[in-house]
């Protein structure tokens, strides 16, 4: 007797411990883990690919980049209602397997024009190229619609709660990625990373199917409000468009995610410049970027698992999605100050590193106050059409300013930062009203 009270007041204790730490209470340990593998494996794929992406860039000229991004914008204007048009059509729980098996298919067929060039001693500068704009039209797809998903099936008090616990398996994916492809990449060729990537979400899809079998046993009276219903969510394939025009709240979503690709773009672009001039050799390059990588995602790990919760609870997301805006502030003071390739590196890594660990599991929570519509649709069109284009504006902006230089264009960035920073203290105050008062009813 006293052992069986002994084990259950040590499993309490473990409990506990693990709720305070990490989050997830007993009755969420396997839809947690399994959530937390999802994102391990979508993001360990995408970044052992992201570094490839970068030399790709470089290799096809850096004069080209913004001709890069501006594909990449417009392939996302064709590729956002067709999702929307799958999501009005096909259930929840029929199409999310589909959309990684499709992204799977993709990256065998880019393994083998890379490998049919390279043996037949072909130029693969405009495969580069392709893959590049595929890239960035995929990482963007496969995370949102990952985040959609996290926020059907768990409410709102558990993202506050899961939400950087399973971040955390994304950064941590975020690091292995980069670290097998600096490792692997000069011994086997670029080109045979991308097989280990495709293994990597078909992994992802399982964990989906996985999901959806939990959700559907701990929902058995009320599945069809859930991702396991067997109904499309129907509505327009546009409906993302609209939603985004007619509410202030995602309104302020959107500027947000412009003004951080501004930021991001012009930190690429300089990041490009001085590693192109750096580093001649293509795969010595991608070793480069590999590293910046890991770096950026162990920093982001930790926030994620240990901080961002806490930070959440205790601050408010205003706070929480205010600390990027606060870093990017001082950060582009202190490039204009010293404009060399360390200095960028570092204000990368931390830039990244905050939006991964802080912003970006943040702002996920923003969309657990939506209707399910706006969970994929507007969610969708924002995170890949939206943010895209913030890219393209940055692209072409930066290289109209060229003549400004690295220092000339820091200082340009500095008002923007604080306009982010006063937009994010509007977004906190926002969701708390849409907590309180039910989505439909809520101002803004």
């Amino acid at each position: 007797m006293m052992s069986a009270m002994s084990a259950a007041s040590s499993d309490a204790t473990q409990s506990g411990l693990i709720y305070r730490v990490l989050g997830p209470k007993r009755q969420e340990y396997v839809a947690a883990a399994w959530s937390f593998v999802l994102f391990f494996c979508i993001l360990s794929a995408y970044y052992s690919l992201r570094s490839v992406r970068e030399t790709m860039a470089v290799e096809g000229g850096i004069q080209n980049i913004p001709w890069l991004f501006s594909g990449t914008f417009t392939v996302m204007l064709f590729a956002a209602p067709i999702f929307g048009w799958i999501a009005s059509r096909f259930p929840r729980r029929r199409f999310l397997p589909w959309v990684y098996g499709f992204f799977v298919i993709n990256i065998l067929l880019f393994w083998a024009g890379f490998s049919w060039a390279i043996a037949n001693e072909q130029d693969y500068v405009w495969t580069g190229r392709a893959f590049f704009v595929w890239l960035s039209v995929f990482n963007l797809f496969v995370v949102s619609v990952f985040w959609s998903f996290m926020a059907d099936i768990w409410s709102k008090e558990q993202g506050r709660r899961l939400f950087g616990f399973i971040s955390a398996g994304g950064s941590i994916g975020a690091m292995l990625g980069p670290l097998a492809t600096g490792m692997l990449v000069v011994p086997l060729g670029f080109r045979n990373i991308l097989p280990m990537a495709a293994m990597l979400l078909v992994f992802a899809a399982i964990g989906v199917i996985q999901l959806r079998r939990w959700v559907e046993s701990e929902h058995v009276d009320d599945r069809q409000l859930t991702v396991a219903s067997t109904k499309p969510l129907g509505g327009s394939p546009l409906a993302g468009i609209s939603h985004v025009m007619q509410s202030k709240y995602l309104g302020g979503i959107v500027l947000q995610s412009v003004i951080a690709s501004l930021m991001g773009t012009a930190l690429y672009v300089f990041m490009a410049q001085l590693v192109g001039e750096a580093y001649p050799d293509v795969d010595e390059r991608t070793r480069f970027f590999a590293l910046v990588d890991s770096a950026t995602n162990a920093l982001s790990f930790a926030g994620q698992l240990l901080i961002v919760r806490h930070v959440v609870r205790r601050w408010g997301i205003g706070t929480s999605l205010s600390f990027l805006p606060i870093v990017s502030l001082v950060g582009f003071i202190l490039l204009a100050i010293n404009p060399v390739l360390a200095t960028v590196a570092a204000l990368q890594v931390v830039r990244r590193s905050l939006g991964f660990g802080f912003s970006k599991p943040t702002t996920d929570m923003l969309y657990s106050v939506v209707t399910p519509e706006e969970k994929y649709k507007a969610k969708n069109f924002v995170d890949t059409a939206v943010y895209r284009g913030g890219d393209l504006i940055g692209i072409w902006a930066v290289r109209l300013m060229a003549p400004l230089g690295i220092i000339g264009i820091s200082l340009v960035m500095v008002p923007f930062a604080i306009l982010w920073f006063l937009n994010a203290k509007f977004l906190g105050r926002s969701y708390v009203r849409r907590d309180k008062t039910g989505i439909r009813n809520a101002t803004p």
